[in-house]
């Protein structure tokens, strides 16, 4: 793969994972919809102000028309021309009512003909327009005065609210749209209020004329996002619901990938990924070959052979380590036990066991299975004990190696030296072969230290009756060392490197 340390996570650290990697295309997509959505509602804000402004001037184009009309009239005798008012109520559809002022004072009125009322122009914005919340005739309707001025001759042109609040209300349907003249505005229920606009929170907008004296001002209440999101994107969101369920599938199949080799690991076993590579042992005296240690490989169909450090420790973890080797016993006697009666003496066979393999009698069947696959006596099984892991003694375990010992299995303990268990071992266990770490090897003739130690461990083999093998011999130097020190077997690249079984049993014809 290759596989690294890393622990498996908890349960429910992979729960949240699993669900942030469905919520996020969910978050992300509402986001993306949230900002469509504001989007929309600024676009359609524009388009609505812009009608209702150009609504808006249509009617006040009528209404100036009017006016224009009606100011040369200004200072005559109001008798004379009445009648010319009351045609341009009538013949103007927004015109409801039109006066003509002398001086700044309303001396004719198209509906109650001779009047007197006092104006100031400084009530109209730029002069000319005046929004009221209505006059004498209709108190409770709103009126949009426009007013046009000459010298001392004026015209009033009286635009009905009823006209400007239906345009509201029309255009407006699903927008909050405001009338604004001069201090005054205009809500959508014809209703004059004054003082500032409120504030419209979202897609708010204002446009301004740039022929008469008002404002339009358009936006939506807060939450109008998510209530037009709700309308209009249902689809869209229970495609986000699909894509957040496939997202969530996903990690959560990615973190059984990454974070459980175990998973991988029983795949390859399932496959017979895990194969047997087998490294020569040779007699210390005569260096012909007397034994073999079974070595494990994964034979990954895209990575390769992977090495033994790289998934062995996963697979202790896991307890997968106990089927891998039943099932390295098995193709190690298929390649070895046609060849076993040819075999001169008992060959020694090397294979090994974790505390894992240590916990119940299955290791008694197993070995006993593997024995059969060879000649009577022809072969020696060795176990050997590793210590990545302590194996403690218990009934069971004594129950194992004694029943071991029985079935003539013999015990090693591997690594020799390096460990903190070993000397336990050698207490508790009935241990057979001690098995020098390559470690102590390499330093001879290096390192003074190191070779005490290993003249130590020698000395220890030889007084407690222990077979000793070398590991990890390399040079000449080394092997003629430790066999003048009386090591029984040596095993290292400089007799053979590890070996398919195929190529193994080939070179040992040949031995």
């Amino acid at each position: 793969m290759p596989l690294t340390a890393k622990s498996r996570r908890p349960m429910h650290t992979r729960i949240i994972v699993t669900l942030l990697c469905g919520l996020l295309p969910v978050i992300l997509g509402c986001v993306i919809l949230y900002m469509q959505a504001g989007r929309a509602l600024k676009q359609s804000n524009r388009l609505t102000a812009d009608e209702a402004l150009r609504q808006f001037e249509l009617m006040l184009d009528n209404t100036a028309q009017s006016a224009r009309e009606l100011l040369p009239l200004a200072g005559q005798n109001c008798n004379d021309v009445k009648l010319a008012l009351r045609e341009q109520v009538t013949r103007r559809p927004f015109v409801r009512s039109a006066s003509l002022v002398w001086d700044d004072t309303i001396y004719c009125n198209s509906l109650f003909g001779e009047v007197q009322e006092k104006i100031t122009a400084g009530d109209y914005a730029q002069g000319r327009l005046l929004l009221m919340s209505g006059n004498p005739v209709t108190p409770d309707t709103a009126v949009l005065v426009y007013r046009l001025s000459e010298g001392k001759q004026g015209a009033l042109t009286i635009l009905d609210g009823y006209h400007l609040s239906t345009v509201l209300r029309l255009i407006g349907r699903n927008t909050l749209l405001l009338l604004r003249v001069g201090p005054n505005w205009l809500s959508a229920d014809g209703k004059v209020h004054g003082g500032a606009l409120p504030a419209l929170p979202v897609a708010e907008r204002e446009r301004s004329s740039s022929r008469y004296a008002f404002t339009v001002a358009a936006g939506f209440p807060e939450g109008e996002t998510w209530r037009y999101m709700a309308s209009e994107y249902p689809p869209l969101f229970s495609l986000l619901i699909f894509f957040g369920v496939v997202s969530g599938a996903i990690g959560h199949f990615l973190q059984e990938r990454s974070w459980s080799p175990t998973r991988e690991m029983q795949r390859a076993l399932a496959a017979q990924e895990f194969v047997p590579y087998f490294q020569p042992v040779v007699h210390g005296d005569t260096k012909k070959w007397i034994g073999t240690e079974v070595l494990m490989r994964w034979k990954h169909p895209k990575e390769g052979l992977v090495r033994p450090e790289m998934f062995i420790p996963f697979a202790e973890d896991s307890g997968l380590i106990v089927p891998m080797t039943r099932s390295l016993m098995r193709q190690a006697a298929q390649w070895l036990g046609p060849v076993s009666s040819s075999f001169s003496e008992p060959f020694h066979i090397g294979i090994n066991i974790t505390a894992n393999h240590c916990n119940d009698l299955k290791l008694v069947k197993d070995c006993r299975e593997f024995l059969s696959a060879f000649a009577p006596g022809s072969i020696n099984l060795v176990l050997e004990l590793t210590e990545r892991e302590l194996i403690k003694p218990s009934d069971v375990t004594l129950q194992l190696f004694e029943q071991l010992h029985a079935l003539g299995v013999m015990i090693a303990i591997d690594d020799f030296g390096t460990g903190h268990s070993s000397l336990g071992y050698l207490r508790q266990f009935n241990v057979d072969f001690l098995k020098i770490d390559q470690s102590f090897v390499a330093m001879i003739g290096i390192d003074a230290l190191s070779r005490h130690i290993l003249d130590t461990i020698i000395e220890l083999s030889a007084k407690l009756d222990l077979g000793i093998v070398a590991e990890g011999v390399e040079t000449q130097e080394q092997s003629d060392y430790l066999s003048a020190h009386g090591v029984n077997f040596l095993q290292g690249y400089l007799y053979g490197r590890p070996m398919p079984g195929a190529e193994f049993v080939n070179a040992l014809t040949h031995h």
